[in-house]
């Protein structure tokens, strides 16, 4: 019998299917790194959120781990030299919640485009400034799409009806915009920054990845831009960014992740950083949601699950 232990908290699909297949199921949605570490040895398979990193220091308490299944698609947490090495399978989810990103990112977009925050909390304040908050539309507008894997060909489809032209770039692929007839295929990152309206990031965490979007990147932009990002934090130097926001080189921003999302950890020089960025009335900000959707949260389990019992030919 396969012990597995889930560090966190999923659709109960995957929990109760494992169990009738007869696996024995650890269900630990708590539970913290370190406690991981103290039981990790007892379990064939592991099903992880962001909490839990999969180094080499975990592995080497893992004794009897068959597999990893992280929910979602950001495999920076895992180190899959060291997985490979061990023969551990490594699993993941990318489609599982790309649908829910994309939906967020369109949301982000249009609430900035027509004030719709500020809208909300003046009229509640029985304040009516209509002229103030007069939009934009998105209609005619460029938009740039960084990275065209799951959720960027997701977000991709859902300008479909918006009368925009896509400007895409993606340094690992060619011959993906076929499908989409609105959708350009560029040869440039910097192609699609000197051109497009909005700009949105789609892409993993790696070493290329980190501070993508820097001083240099911003001014190659169009003047005003708005800028997206919901894929990791780090793709974003968020020192260059308040620098091109406080110049309005960036017009704007719609950030769902950023580089430290742990407010008890901030060191005084984050704190002032974060307050500032937060306190600007053209950034708009939520809490690393974009693909916590109620739908989501069964599509992960199930396209996990669905590997798992592949994996052992169930």
């Amino acid at each position: 019998m396969k012990n597995i232990l889930i560090t966190d908290g999923v659709h109960s699909v995957i929990l109760n299917t494992l169990i009738k297949k007869g696996f024995e199921v650890d269900y630990r949605p708590k539970s913290t790194l370190d406690e991981v570490l103290t039981i990790v040895q007892d379990y064939h398979g592991i099903v992880i959120n962001s909490k839990i990193r999969v180094d080499r220091h975990f592995l080497d308490q893992a004794s009897q781990l068959e597999f990893v299944a992280r929910l979602g698609s950001g495999m920076e947490i895992i180190d899959q030299r060291a997985t490979a090495e061990r023969n551990i399978a490594v699993f993941n989810s990318p489609n599982g919640n790309c649908n829910a990103v994309a939906e967020h990112a369109m949301g982000m977009i249009l609430m900035w485009m027509n004030h719709l925050y500020r809208c909300n909390t003046e009229v509640k304040n029985m304040l009516w400034y209509r002229e103030k908050n007069r939009g934009v539309e998105l209609s005619g507008k460029k938009v740039g799409i960084i990275g065209f894997g799951h959720t960027g060909s997701a977000l991709a489809q859902k300008l479909s009806g918006f009368e925009v032209e896509v400007l895409a770039y993606d340094k690992y692929k060619t011959d993906y915009a076929e499908p989409w007839p609105h959708v350009t295929e560029c040869a440039s990152l910097e192609e699609v920054c000197s051109q497009v309206d909005v700009l949105s990031f789609h892409l993993p965490l790696n070493p290329e990845t980190v501070h993508l979007c820097n001083k240099s990147l911003l001014n190659k932009c169009k003047r005003g831009v708005l800028l997206v990002n919901t894929s990791r934090g780090s793709v974003i130097d968020t020192v260059d960014l308040l620098d091109a926001l406080d110049s309005n080189q960036v017009g704007g921003a719609c950030l769902d992740v950023f580089e430290n999302e742990k407010p008890n950890t901030y060191t005084s020089e984050e704190n002032e950083r974060f307050q500032y960025l937060f306190s600007m009335s053209n950034v708009l900000v939520s809490p690393h949601v974009a693909g916590w959707t109620a739908e989501s949260k069964y599509k992960l389990a199930k396209i996990l699950l669905d590997k798992i019992l592949t994996h052992y030919q169930l």
